[in-house]
């Protein structure tokens, strides 16, 4: 008899701690974490710093006499600041980036009785971008107009003459950039640019009454990137 109610009041609270943790609230785990993917969305600026060289193919006429085929190769440190905006569609980086440089790029020679000397002081670019991106890394061709001034001198015994004119040309290059934050980037790059020909007219004591130059460059540049967060809708396929 003893045991038969043991066994009853037993149940009894079982069936009564089963229906108490019934009633007691759920608590759910807290999701984990998860860090959102790098995007290279935004607006950036930033600067450079880097080396230039090239060649100047130089063709002179003068009274009776005609020469072509004489290069110069100038070089010179190049540097300044660049402004643009990324968009990322999943791994695809498309961005415009435009950028205006200071150079000691030049050489002075001598050719026959005469002294010649091509100068770039100035220089810009406005380029379109085209990249991949493997989360901070980003693998990148660039390409688009090239703009720069151009200063000439030629220098003989009797007589001298100045140029100083701004053409247009193209570029185009590639390089690597990293995101060593989520705002800071750094890049390596490479570029060449053309600038086709111009014709300068020295002074006729000069004996020199037509010079025309064909420029082109090569430049590689080290650069460093600001970049704000990101505005507007999200890069497609990163939500």
């Amino acid at each position: 008899m003893i045991r038969r109610l043991l066994l009853s009041a037993a149940a009894c609270a079982a069936a009564a701690g089963s229906a108490v943790a019934a009633d007691l609230p759920y608590r759910e785990a807290p999701p984990a974490y998860i860090a959102p993917a790098f995007s290279w969305t935004g607006l950036y600026l930033g600067g450079q710093i880097g080396f230039a060289w090239g060649q100047d193919n130089f063709s002179g006429y003068g009274p009776g006499y005609a020469f072509t085929g004489v290069n110069s190769n100038p070089s010179g440190v190049v540097g300044g600041a660049h402004v643009g905006y990324n968009y990322q569609i999943n791994q695809f980086v498309i961005g415009l980036e435009g950028d205006v440089e200071g150079l000691s790029y030049g050489k002075s020679y001598l050719y026959g009785n005469t002294y010649y000397n091509s100068h770039i002081p100035v220089q810009g670019s406005i380029r379109g971008r085209l990249g991949f991106a493997l989360d901070r890394a980003l693998f990148y061709v660039t390409g688009g107009g090239s703009f720069a001034d151009f200063n000439t001198t030629y220098q003989a015994p009797y007589g001298f003459s100045s140029f100083n004119r701004s053409v247009a040309g193209w570029t185009i290059g590639g390089g690597i950039e990293y995101a060593i934050t989520n705002n800071w980037t750094a890049r390596a790059e490479y570029r060449y640019a053309d600038y086709g020909s111009f014709t300068d007219y020295p002074n006729a004591f000069l004996g020199l009454t037509a010079a025309t130059h064909h420029e082109t460059t090569n430049a590689v540049r080290l650069g460093f990137s600001y970049k704000f967060d990101s505005f507007g809708p999200m890069p497609i396929g990163a939500r």
